[in-house]
């Protein structure tokens, strides 16, 4: 085989030298556009699992560099004159220049070919390197080959708000810190570590209005530096900042949509960057660097079988990577909001933004750390409530939750489930032991599926309503039985399908109309869910808003009669409410379309008609679709002023749920991948959530719950799976009481008790044994000075 490399950074040398090593006849040219010795930036880091991962891989380099690298095993976040400290992360930094050096001098040594100072055309690719059977591009983040050939790769390119500049210091630093700094004109954050004895990276991010500012945009590299020393005094204690190209810029994620074209191949940020704020780039780099080789010994010339087995090996640990730097670096963005949270609410809030560390696993790493998160969340939680929950300590989901004039025993909520059981609009046996069965189980909340005010705004035939006397009764039995026999509560859901109405149930075809016996539909705008196959909508008029308004207001009578704790309006999911809030399904030229005020009228006008209809003292809640992912949907900016708008008119909570506006959504799904949207509602409408989207364990609970990113959280299909998930949470936490007041179980129940929280404790005891095994080998013992200590003292 003939191999050529298009770049010669970390990605590019470790693929050469992996694949060189394993098919020693394979002729392989790395051609780099600046000399040997030239590099950009200062250090890169890897954590332990990710040098275990260099040393399987390649032990000879991993030998060769291990000995440049600064270890550390703490992070420690300097937040308003608090120095923080987290243990049980283990990295590592490393000069960047020492790590090419050493990449360099490994693949020569084993035959690789490299040629620096050479530049190559994008255009003659095909022409240049015809006799070569693969063209390894990797060539970075501005990769001039991606860029010639964007749309073959179908590359997209999303900017990041926040402005950015790399610097280096002399400032020694003992463990990776993030110091935050606040100025009369805004909000700074450093990300730094040293990488080298007497060097360390200095990251420094800021908001664009704050940059502004301060003027930046019309200073030199070397002014902005000088000014960076005067906002970081503290911090540098002396040292000065060292510039290398340090100038201020803005992220871009990039993805695409192919690795390949011909015989090109994409490698490291030439085919997907991800945000340095989760410390990945170099990381990511190599790793598919790896995965390629791999591909390239397995299969040889058949490109096919190489970019089959890269894509199927890498692109989903890309993708779920990049959208966790997503999320970092929004919180970032959102700085100023966090900024006045309590010193360890904040840094908690800060480890766990990405999601990858959550309460048990943050427990394993630095059990004094959570025991602090825990305390300071009891000690706001009594300030808030009046309730003491610190003897009892029934972590964060297990504490009672007020909302109007309800207390939800917990924070764990049944999401509402579609069931397509019912006849009719009738609810059958079904119905009951669905709902029954996770109120005993333990849930705090339990809501309904979307339930109907008449016939014509079911989804399905099979789609529950509240238009009946009957109806009414049944439901009421379950409330009762529910209240007679739990503390759970129960929220009836009320919503209306639109054009995505008189459709088959799912088995026989997600969203696609009936044979026969349609109903008339009806949409903020006459568009069709499906083009040429989906009814066209009607678009509604002032007298049919009318109907439908009142309609509404007639159904919560009804819940209240059945003795309903909470009431939802079901304004998302490209549903008829929702067809209103979004500009894809809004077309409107009257007073209920154009802005983000008028088409957040008639939603308004509804719940607002509800809302009087309801009684004074019982919470109601919105569920919103906070995103449409997919191109022109609805903005953030225009969610915050829908969210507002629903607080004014009285709504108690935000329930975050997004998409399903449009067929052609492309959502980014992964663990909690909804809750980021719950928590930008909290902080900028100032309203409690409720976050859902795959939040399948109580430890992620816990997370959101004492990162303060929601109030409550809905889970849907580990309900399913488990009608007595917040029982079995129960006994993983030896959770028995909270605030001095039993959990509540029936009666009945009571003699599995002991043998719950027997086992659990067993389980528990297991999982410390393997995971105290599986744990990194720690190459290093550096810890950081006294958390208590002042920094700059």
């Amino acid at each position: 085989m003939k191999i050529a490399v298009i770049g010669g950074g970390p990605g590019g040398l470790y693929f050469a030298l992996l694949t060189k090593k394993r098919l020693p006849d394979c002729e392989i040219h790395v051609y780099e556009q600046n000399r040997a010795d030239d590099t950009f930036g200062f250090g890169v880091v890897f954590s332990d699992e990710t040098l275990d991962e260099f040393l399987s891989a390649d032990p000879e380099s991993y030998e060769m560099i291990r000995a440049s690298f600064a270890y550390w095993d703490d992070i420690i976040v300097d937040h308003q004159g608090n120095r923080t400290t987290v243990g049980g992360n283990g990295f590592a930094g490393c000069s960047r220049q020492t790590l090419l050096g050493l990449l360099q001098r490994r693949c020569a040594a084993l035959g690789v070919n490299l040629h620096y100072s050479t530049r190559i055309d994008p255009a003659g690719i095909e022409t240049r390197f015809a006799d070569h059977d693969l063209v390894v591009i990797a060539d970075g983040a501005n990769s001039p080959v991606r860029a010639h050939h964007a749309e073959a790769f179908g590359a997209r390119a999303i900017e990041a708000r926040n402005k950015f500049c790399w610097l280096g210091s002399s400032r020694p630093l003992d463990a990776f810190t993030f110091f935050f700094v606040a100025t009369d004109k805004g909000h700074f954050c450093a990300h730094t570590y040293q990488y080298e004895r007497g060097h360390s990276t200095w990251v420094i991010e800021t908001t664009p209005e704050t940059w502004d500012a301060h003027g930046f945009a019309h200073m030199s590299e070397e002014e902005s530096a000088r000014v960076l020393e005067t906002i970081f005094a503290e911090p540098l204690a002396g040292h000065p900042f060292i510039t290398n190209r340090s100038i201020w810029r803005n992220f871009h994620t990039i993805s695409c949509a192919s690795w390949r074209l011909g015989k090109m191949v994409l490698l490291g940020d030439a085919k997907a960057t991800a945000h340095w704020s989760i410390g990945s780039g170099t990381k990511l780099a190599m790793e598919c660097a790896a995965a390629l080789s791999d591909g390239v010994v397995a299969n040889g010339t058949d490109l096919d079988a190489v970019t089959t087995d890269y894509e199927r090996t890498r692109r989903t640990p890309v993708e779920i990577t990049q959208h966790n730097a997503q999320v970092s670096l929004r919180w970032f963005e959102d700085l100023p909001r966090h900024w006045s949270k309590e010193r360890f609410e904040f840094a908690f809030s800060l480890m766990s933004r990405a999601k990858a560390l959550t309460w048990d696993n943050i427990a394993l790493r630095d059990k004094a750390f959570l025991t602090q998160v825990e305390d300071e969340f009891y000690a706001r939680y009594r300030r808030a409530t009046g309730r003491d929950a610190s003897v009892d300590r029934p972590t964060p989901m297990f504490t009672p939750f007020d909302v109007r004039g309800l207390t939800l025993p917990n924070r764990v909520v049944m999401a509402p489930m579609a069931q397509y059981s019912a006849v009719e609009g009738d609810i059958t046996p079904w119905h009951f032991t669905h709902y029954t069965s996770r109120a005993l189980g333990g849930a705090g909340l339990v809501f309904t599926e979307m339930t109907c005010p008449t016939p014509d705004a079911r989804i399905t035939t099979a789609c529950t309503g509240l238009w009946s006397d009957a109806q009414e009764q049944d439901w009421k039995a379950i409330v009762d039985f529910i209240h007679a026999t739990t503390p759970a509560r129960v929220a009836m859901q009320l919503g209306h399908a639109g054009r995505k109405g008189s459709t088959k149930v799912p088995e026989f075809g997600m969203d696609q109309p009936m044979e026969s016996g349609n109903w008339p539909i009806y949409s903020a705008s006459p568009l069709p869910y499906f083009d040429n196959i989906s009814d066209i909508p009607i678009e509604l008029d002032r007298a049919r808003m009318d109907e439908i308004r009142d309609s509404f207001v007639a159904s919560t009578r009804r819940a209240a009669r059945a003795s309903f704790d909470w009431l939802e309006l079901h304004t998302a999911h490209g549903y008829l409410l929702a067809s209103f809030l979004s500009p894809l399904t809004n077309r409107r030229s009257d007073s209920y379309g154009g802005s983000v005020q008028n088409r957040v009228r008639f939603p308004l006008e509804v719940f607002m008609a509800m809302r009087e209809a309801w009684p004074a003292d019982r919470p109601m809640s919105v569920r919103l679709s906070s995103a449409d992912w997919a191109e022109g949907g609805l903005p953030l900016e225009d969610l915050t002023l829908i969210c507002r708008a629903f607080k004014q008119a009285g709504v108690d909570i935000i329930h975050a749920s997004s998409g399903q506006t449009v067929p052609w959504q492309k959502p980014v799904y992964g663990r909690m991948w909804q809750t980021p949207f719950a928590e930008y509602i909290r902080l900028t409408a100032g309203i409690p959530t409720i976050a859902v989207g795959d939040i399948t364990s109580p430890e992620q609970i816990n997370t959101i719950i004492a990162a303060g990113r929601a109030d409550l959280c809905a889970l849907a299909r580990p309900m399913l799976n488990d009608p007595f998930f917040a029982r079995q949470a129960a006994g993983h936490y030896g959770v028995r009481s909270a605030c001095g007041v039993p959990l509540g179980w029936p009666e009945q129940m009571r003699t599995a008790e002991y043998q719950l929280y027997r086992e659990a404790q067993k389980a528990n005891d297991k999982n410390a044994e393997l995971n105290a095994k599986a744990r990194p080998v720690r190459r290093h013992d550096q810890r950081a000075a006294d958390p208590e200590e002042k920094l700059y003292g």
